[in-house]
């Protein structure tokens, strides 16, 4: 069996000149990056304005587990099958993060039959964008470091500074340092640290820009320190925002690629559903809306985060509506879910399927309370029985969506034909009536109160003091009526990852709540989420390898 890097190796990679052409992007509208690779003018929007947009359709997923959900390959493997059933389709995906592609989740291009290339590009280095952002990010950092060391005219407080470094891998040792010593010519000592660059506000507002102009209001809203009497001090009090903005004036750009069979792909931007929103940028979203009839995307893990945040953030601030949305579960999870051993997943166990299939039930639920269609999409495993396949189709017409058993790891688009034609006749014949769960306008608890009972399904929310005191800042700054981006573990609809299922009697607790004034939102910080990972004992890299023809070896 070939791994996915040796699939991906094997493939006919078609000149990026025609996977553009059949979207009839003009080759003067192509800044290349080599053979296989473009960045894609913004202008291209307001070019292509008199396009009618596309459906929109967005994928999601259970919450994750050890026996793997598919996601991604879904999302791929049903762009591929659109072109099967002729229809026109354009996939636009975030892209990886080096930090899990050298510990141990893996990249973000799919797998299998169904995968986005260059798959080596994009899971390393790709056109550059996380370069951009991290140096953007830390140039602010240098520049608050340097404000105060050439006198803090501005007065701000070593203390109480905000904003913290960045870098594009999980590095446990950076989570907190200390910066400026060594002497008076090095700086004024002050605590500091790092967060992963998919973490960063400053991911987080290149994916929901516009365009130039909303960037850099954006990035100068910032909130980056208070002074030593307590007032805000923004990242255009520093005069950076200039600067910031040169170093992501490519970055900003959505970049084309394609897939196995040769589908387009915009893949641009890449953060973290547990920490940030966790959704692709708005401008290849948009772009990818007047290019195709229909556009697949996604949003990172389960539904509670990506999903919510896509459509309680990301739809709010781009005007996006959803046609349909696809639940990806597997049979192996969800008896996980109903407590099987990862080692026992492969024998039949119907009694622990029916215990673990309320955590799916739970998340078509929730995502039909924005009004928007579901279609459920189980990603099948040799291991599946025929009474297990029997079970979830039974319980899927109950829930009154329709289901469908994908192959497409195994066989590409042909193995996700069934799941194509079933979210086309879903779009069809069940019109959505999308809407946001919550007015941003409520108090900001309210908002996550909301979202802890009719998301998570939690008894409440309780606050940390710390928390408390975040809040009455966001207050006094007339910052609060932003929707709120909740960071929690991924791995369970609690903030406890070990609560597999629908846990019940339980509440939701915030340590600590961050105004992300510049991306537009409230962060509120559950349970032990850590903003910057670490790597396991035995991480990826430690397998990945290159030749002396330059050939990578071990990446997945």
């Amino acid at each position: 069996m070939l791994s996915d890097i040796e699939i991906a190796q094997k493939a006919k990679c078609l000149p990026i000149k025609e996977i553009a052409k059949s979207l009839s992007i003009e080759e003067d509208d192509l800044e290349l990056y080599g053979k296989y690779k473009a960045k894609l003018p913004l202008s291209l929007v307001d070019k292509y304005s008199d396009r009618p947009d596309g459906k929109l359709i967005l994928v999601t997923a259970i919450n994750p587990t050890p026996a793997g959900e598919g996601k991604t390959t879904v999302t791929v493997g049903l762009g591929e099958a659109m072109s099967k059933i002729g229809k026109n389709a354009v996939i636009a995906l975030r892209e990886p993060s080096m930090g899990p592609v050298f510990g141990i989740k893996g990249g973000a291009a799919g797998g299998g039959y169904a995968q986005v290339i260059p798959m080596e590009d994009i899971n390393l280095h790709f056109t550059g964008d996380m370069h951009a952002i991290t140096a953007a990010n830390n140039l602010l950092c240098a520049i608050i470091d340097n404000h105060i060391q050439q006198g803090n005219e501005l007065s701000i407080d070593p203390r109480r500074i905000l904003f913290k470094r960045c870098l594009d891998m999980n590095d446990r040792a950076l989570r907190n340092v200390i910066v400026g010593l060594g002497g008076k010519l090095n700086g004024v000592p002050r605590e500091d640290g790092f967060m992963i660059t998919v973490a960063s506000e400053v991911m987080a507002i290149l994916c929901l820009a516009s365009d130039i102009d909303d960037l850099k209001l954006r990035l100068g809203r910032i909130l980056v320190a208070y002074t030593y009497d307590g007032k805000p001090v923004y990242a255009k009090d520093l005069q950076v925002v200039g600067a910031m903005a040169a170093l992501l004036k490519d970055a900003i750009k959505p970049n084309l690629v394609q897939t196995l069979e040769n589908t387009p792909a915009l893949m641009h931007g890449g953060p973290f559903a547990n920490i940030a929103h966790g959704c692709n940028s708005v401008t290849a979203t948009k772009l990818g809306l007047k290019l195709a009839d229909y556009c697949i995307t996604e949003a990172g893990f389960g539904a509670d985060l990506g999903a919510e945040k896509f459509l309680d953030i990301k739809c709010r601030y781009a005007g996006l509506k959803p046609s349909c949305i696809v639940i990806v579960a597997t049979i192996r999870a969800l008896k996980y879910n109903g407590g099987v051993a990862k080692s026992d997943l492969k024998y039949e166990n119907v009694s622990a399927l029916e215990k673990g299939i309320v955590n799916l039930q739970t998340h078509i639920e929730n995502m039909k309370k924005y009004g928007v269609p579901v279609v459920v999409a189980i990603n099948r495993f040799m291991t599946d029985t025929d009474e297990e396949i029997k079970f979830i189709e039974d319980f899927c017409e109950k829930q009154d969506v329709l289901v469908s058993l994908t192959e497409v790891f195994a066989n590409g688009g042909n193995g996700g034909v069934d799941l194509a034609k079933k979210v086309v006749k879903t779009i069809e014949e069940k019109p959505s009536d999308f809407k946001p769960l919550y007015d941003a306008e409520l108090p900001i608890k309210e908002k996550l109160d909301i979202i802890a009972r009719e998301i998570y399904r939690a008894d409440g929310v309780v606050y940390t003091k710390s928390a408390e005191k975040a809040i009455a800042e966001i207050e006094t700054l007339g910052k609060d009526k932003l929707p709120v981006c909740v960071a929690k573990t991924q791995y369970s609809l609690s903030d406890d990852q070990t609560k597999l299922g629908k846990p019940e009697n339980f509440t939701i607790t915030v340590r600590d709540v961050r105004l992300s004034a510049g991306a537009g939102f409230i962060v509120a910080l559950t349970g032990d989420i850590m903003t910057m990972p670490g790597l396991s004992k035995q991480p990826a890299a430690y397998s990945i390898d290159v030749d002396t023809d330059g050939n990578i070896k071990g990446l997945f």
